[in-house]
């Protein structure tokens, strides 16, 4: 099956394009937004329960950023039914045996987080991947992790992996953004309420620009 350049490289490569990308996206329309329609519409027909995560989910619960892929946490059976429902038909995975998928169409990548993997540097935490049914909320019509899980799953990812830092910063402007109250951290698991309360402090403790 013939597919487009990995939509990351066509970024790179071409900024004029990736600032109409960037420009669509924030509109609702570009490679992204078409391909996450594309996925979980594909999802749904095939009864796969699923939550998208990462980037798309910040973007529906508040924190307008850009990404270049999308996150979806599934079950293991879930996966497996991906793969065998998808694999060549619109999507191919980027390298022989891996859990990813990228849409042909688009070139965007799809990752895939797994129910009962862990986050961050994916040893085992009290925090751990659950059930896409349990942790999902419906934002126009596409089923995104609800905000505590995202806030958990994300200082999970950044406390364990200096690598995913990143993720500390999302859940910093989620809070600015969003203006999260102190008790939020009562929806949190006990691994990562500390981290969250030193967070939540040190915004409320930064001046705010005039």
């Amino acid at each position: 099956m013939r597919s487009v350049l990995p939509y990351e490289t066509r970024l790179e490569r071409d900024r004029r394009w990736a600032l109409s990308e960037a420009s669509d996206f924030f509109s609702g329309g570009g490679g992204v937004q078409e391909s996450l329609r594309r996925i979980t519409r594909r999802l749904e027909e095939l009864s796969i329960p699923y939550a998208v995560a990462g980037g798309m989910a910040l973007f529906q619960h508040g924190h307008r950023r850009f990404t270049e892929d999308i996150d979806i946490l599934v079950s293991r059976e879930g996966l497996r039914a991906v793969h065998e429902h998808l694999d060549g038909l619109g999507y191919v995975p980027p390298f022989a045996g891996s859990k990813n998928l990228k849409d042909v169409q688009s070139g965007v990548r799809i990752e895939f987080l797994i129910t009962g993997d862990y986050p961050g540097d994916g040893k085992p935490k009290p925090v751990a991947f659950a059930d896409p049914a349990d942790v999902s909320v419906v934002i126009d019509g596409i089923r995104y992790l609800n905000l505590p899980t995202l806030v958990e799953m994300k200082l999970a990812s950044g406390m364990t992996n200096v690598l995913r830092t990143k993720d500390i910063g999302d859940v910093v402007e989620l809070i600015q953004v969003l203006k999260l109250p102190s008790d939020f951290v009562q929806k949190l698991n006990p691994y990562v309420r500390e981290k969250y309360t030193e967070l939540w402090q040190a915004v409320a403790a930064t001046p705010k620009d005039e």
